[in-house]
């Protein structure tokens, strides 16, 4: 359907699609781009989030039915609980999609990797003098012999190796190249740019790939299989994933919704769709699947999907304003940018003193009544008198009494169950604790 509707549309001069035009479409574009979802890695960072082991295995499931091609399942180093859920995941059969699990620089978490028979070990480490003075306290000499000696030992083992350069949005581009060399010489089968705090813009996006692919076409003769990982600080991970996608990028991560650590990273369905209906560029996602996925996830992560979120929000195919009825009865894609149906959703239609007169005929109309142009204005002006009598002050505190409880529930501990757990531990009483302060920045 996406290959040929709009085309439709334009033969017979009723739309313009400036997508397809040649001048607007990048030479780089690869013909396949491949899905690496890190909803059960990245996902699970959000704050007080917790899946059980059935809840894992359903979602890589759903993602693995639905054409994902790379699955990030955990994060073995964290705990051997964590460990054990990996390995039994590893092993749970899968259709297609490549059972990953990412690893420091560091031996002992490329060796917990290799304990749960994953066929994937993206590794991972900065490399910029942020990091490197003051998180890692390394110099980038050990962090070179670091990530070299992790990728040799896991590429021993005959696994895929990725090497994820966190920040690489704010490390200077020698720096770039020299840790993609030793990477992609110790062995590394594909290199990922990872822009950690959601800094760059499409064109730096665009700039950067170019760049490192430049400079190492350079050094090795061919051109580095290259991926991205992008961050939504300021609302570009999308955005910045398809600029990539236009450099030539064929593996790009996202997580569902866009679930992850602060902001999030680039939501699966908002990807898979840009990339399937305005580039025409096959992901080997099945689109019917996204909004299923949308849904398990908000009810395994017990987190609300924004209701006007792209493409699977509750939002993305309502309508009330009475133009807009009337434009989708009279054809569909006059208000809609691609048919609902592509994505196993349909248009829902909301009667509130916004709409009129067309929605309200056309119910009426459905349901075999005959009625009168005033009889329909009577039944509007009811409709609005109705709702602007509602006590808006009722549903304010519903709202937020339903936020608090939302707060409640992703709270994590209290301050008096923790400091519980350090005494019986301890065996120590607290002081009054004093709370926790980042070093203010000297502007």
């Amino acid at each position: 359907m996406r290959k040929t509707i709009f085309k439709k549309l334009e033969a017979q001069g009723l739309i313009a699609n400036y997508n397809r035009l040649r001048k607007n479409l990048p030479p780089r574009l690869p013909e396949r781009v491949f899905i690496w979802d890190e909803t059960l890695r990245e996902g699970v960072q959000i704050p007080t989030a917790f899946l059980t082991y059935v809840e894992r295995v359903k979602l890589a499931k759903l993602l693995d039915e639905a054409g994902v091609s790379i699955i990030t399942v955990g994060f073995p180093a964290l705990s051997e609980e964590e460990k054990s859920s990996v390995k039994r995941i590893a092993n749970e059969g899968f259709q297609q999609a490549t059972i990953a699990a990412p690893a420091r620089a560091v031996k002992s978490d490329v060796e917990a990797c290799l304990d749960c028979g994953v066929k994937e070990i993206p590794i991972f480490t900065p490399f910029n003098g942020l990091n490197l003075q003051y998180r890692l306290k390394m110099s980038k000499e050990q962090v070179l012999k670091n990530t070299v000696e992790c990728i040799e030992y896991a590429k021993r083992h005959g696994v895929v190796v990725d090497f994820v350069l966190e920040d690489a949005s704010r490390t200077p581009l020698p720096d770039i190249l020299q840790i993609f060399e030793a990477a992609l010489k110790a062995g590394a089968d594909r290199l990922v740019i990872a822009d950690t705090v959601g800094f760059l813009r499409p064109l730096s996006m665009r700039y950067l790939i170019s760049h490192v692919r430049e400079g190492l076409q350079q050094i090795f003769g061919k051109e580095p299989a290259l991926s991205v990982h992008c961050h939504n600080d300021f609302g570009l991970a999308t955005a910045n994933t398809l600029a990539a996608v236009e450099e030539g990028v064929a593996y790009v991560h996202t997580c569902i919704a866009g679930f992850g650590e602060r902001a999030g990273v680039a939501p699966l369905e908002e990807v898979v769709a840009a990339l399937e209906i305005l580039y025409n560029i096959d992901t080997g996602v099945d689109m019917k699947k996204l909004y299923r996925l949308a849904q398990q996830a908000e009810k395994t992560f017990a987190l609300p999907i924004q209701f006007h979120k792209p493409i699977v929000g509750e939002n993305a195919f309502a309508y009330e304003v009475d133009e807009h009825v009337e434009g989708i009865f009279a054809h569909p894609l006059i208000y809609e940018p691609f048919p609902p149906e592509m994505i196993e959703r349909e248009p829902q239609f909301y009667i509130s003193r916004n709409g009129g007169r067309q929605l309200v005929q056309k119910r009426l109309e459905a349901a075999g009544i005959k009625a009168t142009p005033w009889q329909i204005d009577e039944i509007v002006r009811r409709i609005r008198s109705l709702q602007e009598s509602l006590d808006k002050g009722g549903t304010q505190m519903t709202f937020y009494h339903i936020k608090k409880l939302m707060r409640e529930l992703r709270r994590g501990l209290t301050e008096e169950e923790f400091w519980q757990i350090v005494e019986q531990v301890t065996k120590q009483k607290p002081k009054p604790p004093a709370p926790l302060e980042v070093k203010e920045l000297q502007l």
